[in-house]
């Protein structure tokens, strides 16, 4: 047997809760009686009443309730195998995770941000295989194409600028890291989403652009920041805030790149889009291209399918209540 909701077993605790209540009302309500009528009067009265029906009645109570409780953690057995086919496209979402994008133009800050609109789109995604290529001065796969989404999260969660010791921001390898990472299925577009403020300071990401284009894969690029730029803040553990410095000792400040990320997407038809307070864009990069793109079946398997019971709690649930609404506990006149 599986449950479907067992989060709500607790819900079977109020049986007993409603046992010990009901024993309480019964010994109070005695108290009661023989406290505020005569021993005649208070025998009169309690020969109006059937205990045993009265009893009877409580147990049907407490026993539907039990069975709604167990009806709503949706208990199940039996099972059928079933063919289970997913389509989609495949998408790539390329995560600067370079020091600029600690910069605090967009707050908390721009990596940040991105986690944030990262997740927004895992939200809209139904049967898309999603991997992370995080890449700082260098690129690597950190998940590869899944529909596992929480595998995903969990990996997004992990990316910092502590994973990548090469500093930089190496825009072109990390697009040709995407490029081999992809199947060499046909029939289904693939694509990738670039996160980044622009500053490519390692390879050549417009030649990398130009072979994503020759290969079919677009580019939907996100920039992260302003153009005015802001210092970056380095944030050690038991130390000072500082901001980083060049190899001259001069304090950086990271601006935003739009004119590379902006021929990036273009070249392949894709689309870019400046994030904002309030929008960071993800809406516009799904709706207006991911959502464009063509969907093919990619994985055919068989899944194990639980049969639903609850019906027969509820159901019986259901019956108890009908019949105590039909026990007296009046003795007839």
């Amino acid at each position: 047997m599986h449950f479907g909701n067992p989060q709500v077993f607790w819900l079977l605790a109020l049986a007993p809760a409603l046992v010990l209540f009901l024993v309480w009302a019964f010994r109070a309500r005695r108290r009661a009686l023989e406290r505020f009528a005569s021993q005649t009067l208070a025998q009169r009265l309690a020969d109006s009443v059937r205990p045993v029906a009265r009893r009877w009645k409580a147990v049907l109570i407490v026993t539907a309730i039990t069975l709604a409780a167990l009806a709503l953690t949706q208990p199940r057995w039996g099972f059928e195998w079933r063919e289970v086919k997913h389509k989609g496209v495949d998408i790539f979402v390329l995560l600067d995770v370079s020091k600029s994008m600690l910069t605090e133009d967009v707050r908390p800050n721009r990596l940040a941000q991105a986690k944030y609109a990262v997740q927004d789109l895992l939200e809209k995604l139904r049967g898309d295989r999603i991997g992370l290529i995080a890449f700082a001065g260098t690129a690597f796969v950190q998940c590869p194409l899944t529909v596992d989404y929480e595998a995903f999260r969990l990996t997004l969660k992990d990316a910092d600028p502590h994973i990548i010791p090469r500093s930089g921001t190496a825009i072109g390898p990390a697009i040709r890291t995407a490029l081999k990472a992809f199947d060499a299925s046909e029939g289904r577009d693939h694509a990738i989403v670039l996160i980044t403020d622009g500053e490519q300071t390692e390879g050549d990401a417009v030649a990398a652009a130009d072979e994503a284009a020759k290969a079919g894969v677009k580019i939907f690029a996100i920039g992260v920041g302003t153009a005015e730029g802001e210092l970056i803040p380095i944030r050690d553990e038991g130390k000072p805030m500082e901001f980083l410095k060049d190899r001259d000792g001069a304090v950086v400040k990271s601006r935003l790149d739009e004119e590379t990320l902006k021929q990036l997407a273009l070249k392949t038809g894709g689309i870019y889009v400046h994030s904002a307070a309030g929008d960071f864009g993800m809406d516009a990069i799904y709706d207006k291209g991911i959502a464009q793109l063509q969907r093919k079946e990619f994985e055919s398997r068989l899944q194990k399918r639980y049969f639903e019971r609850f019906q027969w709690p509820l159901g019986m649930a259901f019956v108890l209540l009908v019949v105590e609404s039909f026990v007296s506990d009046r003795r007839a006149a």
